[in-house]
């Protein structure tokens, strides 16, 4: 797998249009912010820059949805219209994988996410990104499950239809090509 020292100047350069491209495009998710100031904190944290060709490379097309003036952090997340595609029909994680006698897809999203360096999104994050517009309205996203639920062998998935925003379990193992991951990135 390519890393971020690897990462070629074309590609950066090509990344860093492409984010700036949505940025300028979707302004009502970043209200205030300045596309300089994000693209000098990538370039200055260039294994973030990497993370985001990942989300962008597997049909995520990541944008900023937001600053946390704290930790003065950029925060992605996966804007694409329905849920990503390189990154569908994947069981919640590795323990749901490995329990699956046959059929067994190629990764899980936990795996995945981990792999690319970025977090699944949280139910609460899910409800935020579909604030910013109408997301999975054909496809839905595994969001990160709380322990308690996962515990007992589920896992928490969440869509968009007739105008709300719905979350629901499924056995962790299972998994179907219209479902994928949404990710976040703090930059």
């Amino acid at each position: 797998m390519q890393s971020a020292k690897d990462m070629p100047a074309k590609q950066r350069e090509e990344l860093l249009g492409a984010l700036k491209v949505r940025f300028e495009k979707n302004t009502n998710r970043h209200k205030g912010l300045e596309w300089a100031k994000v693209q000098a904190r990538l370039e200055a944290i260039p294994e973030k820059l990497w993370s985001l060709y990942e989300m962008e490379r597997t049909g995520g097309e990541p944008d900023v949805v937001g600053h946390d003036e704290k930790t003065d952090e950029y925060i992605f997340y996966d804007c694409s219209a329905e849920s990503p595609e390189g990154r569908r029909s994947l069981c919640y994680d590795r323990e749901a994988l490995e329990s699956r006698k046959e059929h067994k897809p190629e990764n899980s999203a936990v795996e995945m996410a981990a792999d690319m360096g970025i977090e699944m999104l949280t139910e609460e994050q899910y409800r935020e990104l579909q604030t910013l517009g109408n997301f999975d309205m054909k496809t839905s996203s595994w969001v990160k499950t709380p322990a308690e639920i996962r515990e007992l062998g589920g896992a928490l998935f969440c869509d968009r239809r007739y105008g709300h925003v719905f979350v629901y379990h499924n056995s962790a193992p299972s998994y179907y090509a219209a479902r994928a991951f949404r990710g976040s990135l703090r930059v």
